[in-house]
């Protein structure tokens, strides 16, 4: 049963994080040019067959002036459209003209008409005070076009903080660098002059006499002339005759394999077409209607323009461009020329790209939609943690009666479930064990005939083709390890009588054999307490019982042992409080917590109870743990850290694991998150679904997972959210089913608030920018009614995490049919727990009858990577869509590494203006352990200034450049270079290295603007010089202060006793001492991370500056200053 989106909030309480329905939006019309050679009268035909959103044809916004139509374009797949797939396709848009809005100094906004006269070379518009010959703009004053608001006018002007930043431009004219600020009506028609504009600039020859639309443009680059020859020779291998024709079939089954996603139907349709309007008769096709119809069906505008921005307009590119994209936008630093020339051979369709090693718009296409260019990092495909800490130090995936079919009460035993749960790396499986007929114990649910201790009363039943128990074991075991090699834990819930416990027994060894992990294999007496659990490395192919366990002191061959009711907390102190089950309050559904019930007592057998690796508790334990821990205290205070060998500490016993009802463990989550995850560091806790779930529905586990808990145990047979976001959470580590907490949840001692803003002391919460590009063919929703095939997506976009970090934003709807549309919207958030962060993709129908789900895909913050990414869609059931995905852009700033060297887009940086905030230590009230931090004072507050020294710096020459904070520095240097190019001779700077740092050579005399941007050029490299050569002396000082204070861990019993602290000062020492450790190693790790961002920074300016001719060195390479850390791609992705 599904879950469907209701009103939710994702704060106290741990409630499912379900987004409400997004209010819908007004059909956004889209952008639409007519062909040319249609009359009105085709015209109006066509709206007759269109669909029934016909009003997509008009754009209401536009007025007609001096008597012309308005033509505008889209990108939708509507067959009648006209696609851009060229610089002729803009050229000839431009011709036609459209209304922009011009910004001026004043805060003005106007409305003004735009066309481009090829004729003349210059831009016109209208209407203006001016004459007809002064409202123009040459195309030859033009110096150098920009996409979004860069500029004084658009940084400083009130009124245009409402316009798009994907819609506007700016054209620089004149030697002054004047500029004409541009708001197009839509991403899409911004691209199309930006586009356009740029080609004129490198394709001077293009202007006077070219109309743009017939001939030459287009065709006259290198990558469209490779492009239209490689459909000519797909088109021979079909024409078996040689006539120059093949029949409609053919011409549609050869697109359909050259563009694998395109719907068939759309092809046809397309041809169809075409016939009409040249009024044949036949059916057969033509090459040039097949280089036609390809062309406006398969072409992506959105990789058009990226192409034409990367390649210099040559509309194709070579090993030296993909390697300054990888580079600048993929995060991958160690792309090298050799690994980007076997990309291009390996991408690029047509022989003579691939013999010239040049990669076009559909080899481009197929790259970034392959596994190369996935949102998932591929180093996770495998596992990549440390499988070596104890087990209570990973997230585990499990699994709840996964066997059940239909619902909880008369739900039927299957086999099937146990299988998918383990295919999907479910790392614990719960297993009810009943009596069963002729003393063979049966899979299912005995639900109990005592109803006093249950809210339901359930009868025990048996269905007819019951599951016996060992037909379950024998298929656990067949496929235990297929997908994952590390343990298994089963745990059971056994109701049966002492007999049938025997027989339980006897399976379980025959089955497992030596799989089976018994206490006696344990590498400590059972008497004994060991100090941490085994790893997950050391339990490799074994598998753990968990269940009720007799007592040491019992000797004989069976004894009883109190079933503590796990479901409401067993008596806790939340006994005869009424709650709700979080995310249940809307459905009004409210529990009484029973008062303490005498604990049943159940018969156990010695022979089962020796099998039990991991003795199953309930919450008492957990209670018992916090008394102990609070001697002093009723409540614990928040922060608390875990101290072994002081008095406020007890372990609890070393194999339990502590099963906790969802009601109590949401309470526990919201209210003691610091108890919690000080528990969860020594001790496995379980979270299991409410008995509430009638139907099998799933709680939101992000909030039981915010408090430390190990295994939140999933109805694994119900889709929906919930179960999107395990599996997304599992993904990572290979999927594995164990993924490493964060830091903060295994160090001995750590500072976590996860209810707080900033829940880790001294790290700055990082920023992550998505941009939503468009999505490729979707499907219907799968529960949608029969009304065609019209959608109308919309994406939406959640974090899930700390409460902190909770958010969702949604895109505008795409209206006019599209299963192909364009976005082009950027979203921002601020993420403070990136390690527990997970970022869910959603695509809705808008214009749904019935379900609007459309399809998914969730991934974990840490498996992201930055750049330009392919996001395939996942259905309802976790199945992927085929062919269907998003394309987006991410960008990370403040990335920081749990232990590994992390890449990060380098697009977005954060402009730091206010002053410098600098991270402190706290006074303990103990003397000698403040005496022992109050050194790390300067080198905390030199390592902030060396952090933000340098990226205040890049900053300022990103503005400096004109160019916003999230500017590429790759734009930055095309930028200065354009100022810098020399016509009569080498440019007026290049690029030296001066002790290793990329530095850049004035030649000849500068205007004072180009000069000041070389002085911040020069600024920027030395403020990274800075933080590279001084960068490891700083850490190495903060460390040893770290170092020296772990040395008082152990004594803090005899310090906080020498003190005479008693009660909240006691506390207040404690977490004070946790807060300081904490923020020296994370000061320590974000100081590591900046030098490692340095160090790219480097290497970015230099590729850059070659990229852009202002390199003059002997071998014409830079050498990189220093070794950096970070890792390519786990993929070749350019490395050879």
């Amino acid at each position: 049963m599904s879950e469907s989106y209701e009103d939710g909030v994702c704060g106290d309480g741990a409630p499912d994080f379900i987004p409400p329905r997004a209010i819908r939006s007004g059909r956004r019309s889209g952008v639409i040019v007519p062909l040319v050679e249609r009359d009105e009268a085709a015209l109006l035909e066509s709206v007759k067959t269109a669909p029934r959103r016909s009003s997509i044809i008009k754009d209401p916004s536009v007025a007609k002036v001096s008597g012309g139509r308005k033509k505008t374009v889209s990108f939708s797949s509507m067959p009648s459209e006209k696609k851009v797939s060229s610089a002729a396709d803009c050229l000839a848009f431009m011709q036609g003209g459209c209304e922009l809005k011009k910004v001026r100094p004043n805060s003005r906004i106007y409305s003004r008409f735009y066309t481009l006269d090829c004729e003349v070379g210059c831009l016109r518009w209208e209407p203006s005070k001016k004459d007809g010959d002064r409202a123009r703009l040459d195309i030859s004053a033009i110096r150098e076009v920009r996409t979004g608001k860069s500029t004084e006018t658009f940084l400083h002007n009130g009124p245009s903080d409402h316009l798009a930043e994907e819609a506007a431009f700016s054209i620089f004219h004149g030697d002054e660098y004047q500029s004409l600020d541009l708001v197009a009506l839509s991403a899409d028609v911004a691209n199309i002059w930006v586009t356009g504009l740029r080609y004129l600039l490198s394709h001077p020859g293009a202007i006077g006499g070219g109309s743009g639309g017939d001939g030459g443009v287009g065709e006259g680059s290198i990558g469209s002339k490779m492009r239209w020859n490689w459909l000519a020779a797909e088109f021979a291998l079909v024409d078996e005759d040689g006539h120059g024709i093949v029949s409609e079939d053919t011409a549609v089954a050869t697109i359909c394999k050259l563009c694998p996603g395109i719907k068939e139907a759309k092809v046809r349709l397309r041809f169809k077409e075409i016939q009409r309007s040249k009024e044949k008769l036949t059916s057969h096709v033509t090459l040039e209607e097949f280089q036609e119809a390809y062309c406006e069906l398969c072409t992506r505008p959105d990789v058009y323009f990226l192409l034409v921005q990367l390649s210099k307009d040559r509309e194709c590119l070579d090993a030296q461009d993909l390697r300054l994209f990888l580079e600048t936008e993929q995060g991958l630093s160690l792309a090298t020329t050799e690994g980007c020339l076997e990309l291009l051979r390996r991408f690029e369709p047509s022989a003579a790209g691939r013999e010239r090693v040049l990669l076009g718009l559909d080899g481009f296409t197929r790259y970034l939609q392959s596994a190369e260019c996935q949102l998932l990092d591929p180093e996770h495909q495998n596992v990549c943690q440390d499988m070596k800490m104890p087990l209570s130090h990973y997230f585990i995936s499990a699994s709840y009666r996964s066997y059940l079919l239909d619902d909880q009460v008369h739900g039927r035993a299957d086999l099937g479930g146990l299988i998918r749960a383990l295919q999907v790396g479910c790392r614990c499986l719960e297993l009810g064990v009943t009596d069963g007929p002729e003393g063979e114990p049966l899979l299912g649910v005995d639900h109990g005939t005592d109803g006093k201790h249950h809210h339901h009363h359930h009868h025990h039943h048996h269905h007819h083709g019951s599951v016996t128990l060992r037909s379950a074991l024998e298929v656990v075991n067949k496929y235990a390890f297929l997908t994952s090699q590390y343990p298994l834990l089963l745990y059971l819930c056994q109701r049966c009588s002492p007999s049938q416990q025997r027989t339980l027994a006897q399976h379980l060894k025959k089955v497992f054999g030596p799989k089976l992990h018994t206490p006696e294999s344990l590498p400590v007496s059972l008497g004994g307490r060991a100090t941490i659990l085994p790893s997950p490395e050391q339990l490799k192919g074994k598998v753990l019982l968990v269940g009720k366990k007799l007592p040491p002191e019992e000797e004989g061959s069976e004894g009883e042992v109190s079933e503590e009711d796990e479901e409401i907390g067993g008596g806790g102190p939340l006994a005869g409080r009424r709650m709700t089950i979080p995310g249940e309050e809307e459905l009004g559904v409210v529990l009484v917590v029973p008062p303490p019930p005498q604990p049943r007592r159940l018969r156990l057998r010695r022979e089962l109870s020796d099998l039990i690796t991991v003795a199953r508790t309930g919450s008492r334990s957990f209670y018992a743990y916090r008394t102990s821990a609070q001697p002093s205290q009723q409540h614990s205070p928040p922060s608390t850290p875990s101290t072994p060998g002081t008095p406020m500490t007890l372990d609890p016993p070393y194999w339990t694991l502590c099963s906790l009802g969802e009601g109590e463990a949401g309470r526990l989550a919201s209210e003691s998150p610091e108890e919690l995850v000080n528990f969860t560091k020594r001790c496995l806790t379980r979270v299991r679904p409410s008995s509430v779930r009638l139907d099998s529905s799933n709680p939101n586990p992000q909030g039981y997972w915010k408090g430390g808990v190990q295994l939140v145990a999933l109805n694994q047979q119900t889709p929906g959210a919930m179960l999107d976001l395990t599996r997304g959470r599992f993904m990572q580590n290979g999927g594995c089913g164990y993924v490493l907490r964060p830091a903060v949840m295994r160090e001995e001692v750590s500072y976590f608030s996860a209810q707080s803003q900033g829940c880790v002391p001294g790290v700055p919460p990082q920023t992550l920018r998505v941009k939503v590009i468009s999505a490729h063919s979707l499907p219907k929703p799968q529960g949608s009614g029969a009304k065609g095939e019209v959608i109308d997506p919309y994406v939406v976009l959640e974090l899930h995490g700390v409460p902190a970090d909770c958010t969702e934003q949604r895109t505008r709807t795409a209206a006019q049919n599209q299963d192909d549309p364009l976005f082009d919207e950027t979203f921002e958030f601020q993420v403070n727990m990136p390690e527990l962060a997970l970022l869910r993709f959603v695509v809705l129908d808008d214009d749904y009858i019935g379900d609007d789900f459309i399809g998914q895909y969730t991934i974990a913050f840490e498996c992201l990577q930055p750049g330009y990414r392919n996001v395939p869609l996942l259905g309802l059931a976790g199945d992927p869509l085929p062919h269907a995905s998003l394309f987006v852009h991410i960008a990370i700033t403040n990335r920081r590494g749990g232990g590994k060297a992390q890449r990060r887009g380098l697009s977005v940086r954060r402009g730091v203006r206010r002053g410098r905030e600098y991270v402190t230590l706290r006074n303990t009230g103990i003397k000698v352990l403040d005496d022992a931090f109050r050194p790390a004072n300067g080198p905390l507050r030199e390592a902030t200034d060396l952090r933000e020294y340098a990226l205040s710096a890049t900053v300022t020459f990103k503005e400096q450049c004109g160019l916003p904070p999230m500017a590429t520095l790759k734009q930055c240097i095309q930028s200065l270079a354009t100022r810098l190019q020399n016509p009569d001779g080498p440019p007026s700077a290049t690029l030296t290295l001066k002790e290793g740092y990329p530095c850049l050579e004035p030649l000849g005399n500068l205007t004072d603007a180009t000069r000041k941007l070389l002085n911040g050029y020069d600024t920027m490299i030395s403020a990274n010089k800075q933080l590279i050569e001084n960068a490891d002396g700083v850490h190495d000082r903060i460390a040893q202060v770290q170092k020296e204070g772990m040395v008082f861990h152990e004594d803090m019993p005899r310090l906080v006793e020498k003190e005479n602290l008693k009660g909240r000062k006691q506390s207040k020492a404690v977490e004070s001492f946790a807060w300081n450790i904490t923020v020296l190693k994370g000061q320590c790790d974000l100081l590591r991370s900046a030098k490692i961002d340095a160090l790219d920074t480097l290497r970015q300016l230099a590729l850059a500056c070659e990229a852009s001719g202002l390199i003059l060195t002997s071998d014409g390479h830079y050498t990189p200053h220093g070794t950096s850390t970070r890792r390519g791609s786990g993929h070749s992705n350019g490395r050879s």
